[in-house]
Parts: C-alpha cells; structure tokens; sequence
C-alpha cells in the first residue's frame, strides 16, 4: 500500500488529487475540533463514555470522537449514509424510483443523488433534534432558550450537510470515495487514544494500585490491564486485520463461456470470462443495522432517567441487554445473519444476472440458459452468503469478547471499525493503482 502510495506521489496530477484529499481531510478535523456553544462538553464527554453500549457510543467512534465532544461535525456522515440507505431500500420498493435508476441515465443518477441530499437535509435536522433533546434532558446545557435550540440544531445539521459535500468533492477531485475516507479518518482518529489506554492500563497494572474502595466510575475511567493481555489484544487485532483482508479480496469466479456466432464474415463471441460473486457481498451494512437494532434497549433506556438507578425495573432490564452479555451477542450474531442474506438479494438478483447472460449468447457450463442457470446462481450466493455472514458474525462479536476477557471498558476499534478502516483502505488503494495504470501502459507492452 505505502509503496503503490509513493509511486502515485511521483505523477504530477495523481500528487494534486492526493494533496486534495489530504487538504479535505484536514478541513475536516478542523471542524472537528471546533465546540458548538452551549454545552457543557466535559460532563458530556464523561455521560457518552458511561454509555458506550448505546447507538451513541457505535456513531461517537465513527464520528471521531466529534459526538461525546459536541463539535460542529458531531453527526459526522451517517445523515448521508442512512438516507443513501433508505433511497437504495426505496428504489427497490418504488417501481418509478427503480425505473429512474436502471433507464434514466446520467440524468437518472443526478436526480436520485438530489433526492438522497435532500433527505440527508432532513434527517440531519431530525438526528439533530434527538441529539439536543437527549442534551436537554440530562442538564448538559449551559443556556436552554429558544436560541440556543435554534443554533445546535442548525450547527449540527450544517455540519453534516458540509461533509457530505466535502465528500462528493473528494470523490470528484481527489481519490476514493470521498464519504467512505470521511468515514475512515473519523476512526483512525481514535487510534491514539486507543494506544493510551493500552499504555495507561499497564502502568496502572505495574502501579498495583488498591481498587478496593473504588466507585464504578473510577474503575470505568481508569484502566487496569496485565502486560500479557495488552500483547495478545494487540496481535489478535493484527491477525484480525490480516482475516478481514483476505475475507474482502475472496471470491467465487462462476466461469462463463460465450457462444460463436456469425455476422457478416466475421466470427463473433467464443471467449470464456467468469462472473466474480464475492464472500462478503453486504459489506459491513449488516453489522451496522445489526448492532442499531440490538442497542434500541440501550439507547430507550438513556432517555429514562430511572434506569441509572439500582435495582429499578429500566436497570435490570438493560442489564440483561448490556452490549457486553452473551444474550447480547447472540441477538447481534444472528440480526447479522439475517440482514446479510436479506442485502445479498438485493445487491444480486440471480434471475436478471442469467436472463442478461441469455441475452448476449452466455452460459455456464453445465447448466442450460434461463432457470437452470439462475437455479445455480441462486445456489451459489446462499452458500457464499452464509459465509460471509458467519465471517461478520465472528469479527462483530470478537470485541465483546476481548472487552469481557481483558476487563477494558470501550475498546475503540471494534469490528465494525475494523471492516470499514481495511476496506476503505483496499478500496482507495485499487482505486490509485488503476488511475497509475491508466497512465502507465508498460504492464500491457511486457
């Protein structure tokens, strides 16, 4: 990667897109750095750290940290990815938004990407609402007036509408999906504070400090960790990172050959190809879904002032669901499974893959055109669907049990982060070595 990074440095427009990325990026930690007044960012910082097992806590590591510290960028750009979500769910559902993706052109594509900004608009207005009346409830605000309501809400929103138009600058100037590197840079962020943990817990291990009297607030907010775990969470990441890339690069080739035909005097067709059918179709979409869906208990529960108390009904109730019990992870793995196989059939559609292959003279050998070979494909993706969803299932839950066996109390880089950092990295990394191709025909003349 660092390698194919410095040979794109050495081309002139390849080093103006780069600089432009980094330039972009670094706007965008500016923003996240900049406070949103009338909150007291301290006791919020320590309120979202007591509530890691929330939703709160999955949007505060994709946002960088920018959330718990109520900064201008603090919805991050999961207003664009839900509303990109529920455009792609509805273009699906609606037969007029469907025909305007599949038949109405580049046109098509401007006006659907118009729709999903105009949705980003309103469900940034709608996430910032919810944000400032969680605030609100719980006595985070140094001025509650009508203006003070107007502004965090407005802050909030233009935040995260500025970001997704930094994003689309990126991807139209830079290189990579401007959102997915957005994306990425908000959790790489949290590495070094990840990094202090570790180190804070061990010398707080070799201090042998007495923990004996301690409140449940200093134990969370001081780590306590042995040297031989911090080194096996550390080459379990590793191993982790080395299992995600070769899972994201695997896939099945179904072969496809491709009949002669005559037109003229000349021969037609005859080649052989394959149709790439990744492991891990979904990408990490399942995960998020799942793990909003099993933090619904949570989250509820942050806006009831009486489940902070012990022994209440709210308490004991969250207790069971705590992102840390194995009641937990079993909802979570099996929410995964589901919502891979359900985004599996909605990214490929066996039917319209054999009917085009029909079309065009192809066929699978071994299996005649139309049903036959939808059949097959349809065979082939349940099976690679039920890996892949395995494959999620284990990397999501993996920081459950880490936490549960180290004792480290919100471990940043979850699965979840780690599937997005590795394939947004695999993917802008492609991305570069195929613009360097495209200047560079020595490959094709060896």
């Amino acid at each position: 990667m660092f390698k194919t990074i410095r040979n794109a440095w050495k081309l002139p427009e390849l080093r103006r897109k780069l600089l432009f990325v980094i330039f972009a990026l670094l706007i965008f930690r500016v923003g996240a750095a900049i406070p949103v007044p009338y909150i007291n960012t301290e006791y919020l910082q320590d309120y979202i750290a007591a509530n890691s097992g929330t939703i709160f806590g999955l949007l505060n590591t994709l946002s960088g940290s920018a959330l718990s510290q109520a900064t201008l960028f603090a919805l991050s750009i999961q207003p664009y990815i839900n509303a990109s979500i529920i455009i792609q769910l509805l273009t699906i559902a609606i037969p007029a938004l469907e025909r305007l993706a599949k038949d109405g052109g580049e046109e098509g594509k401007k006006k659907i990407q118009s729709i999903t900004r105009y949705t980003t608009l309103a469900i940034g207005l709608l996430q910032g609402f919810g944000y400032y009346t969680l605030i609100r409830s719980y006595g985070l605000l140094t001025n509650e007036g009508i203006w003070a309501a107007i502004v965090i809400v407005v802050s909030f929103t233009a935040g995260a509408v500025f970001l997704m138009w930094l994003g689309e600058q990126i991807t139209e100037f830079g290189v990579g999906n401007g959102i997915s590197i957005i994306l990425f840079t908000g959790i790489v962020s949290r590495i070094p504070s990840m990094i202090t943990t570790l180190v804070t817990g061990v010398r707080n291990w070799a201090a042998n400090l007495d923990t004996s009297s301690w409140t449940e607030t200093q134990l969370a907010s001081t780590p306590i960790m042995n040297p031989g775990i911090a080194v096996l969470l550390v080459v379990g990441m590793l191993l982790l990172i080395i299992f995600i890339v070769f899972i994201t690069n695997s896939e099945r080739r179904v072969p496809v050959q491709y009949a002669k035909r005559v037109v003229g005097r000349k021969m037609y067709g005859g080649q052989s190809t394959h149709i790439p059918i990744k492991v891990n179709l979904s990408g990490v979409l399942p995960i998020i879904f799942a793990q909003s869906i099993a933090m619904i208990p949570a989250t509820i529960g942050m806006f009831v002032p009486s489940s902070q108390q012990e022994g209440s009904a709210w308490n004991t109730f969250l207790s069971v669901f705590n992102s840390t019990s194995a009641l937990y992870a079993v909802i979570y793995f099996l929410l995964i499974i589901m919502f891979s196989y359900f985004y599996a059939t909605i990214q490929f559609n066996p039917v319209e893959v054999a009917n085009n292959l029909k079309k065009n003279g192809g066929f699978i050998p071994g299996f005649r055109p139309g049903r036959p070979t939808a059949e097959f494909l349809s065979k082939v993706l349940s099976r690679l669907t039920f890996f892949g969803a395995i494959y999620l299932g284990i990397v999501a839950i993996l920081p459950i049990i880490a936490e549960n066996i180290s004792g480290i109390v919100n471990i940043s880089i979850g699965g979840t982060s780690v599937i997005i950092v590795v394939g947004v990295a695999l993917e802008t990394v492609k991305m570069i070595e195929a613009q360097m191709l495209m200047r560079h025909y020595k490959g094709f003349l060896e």
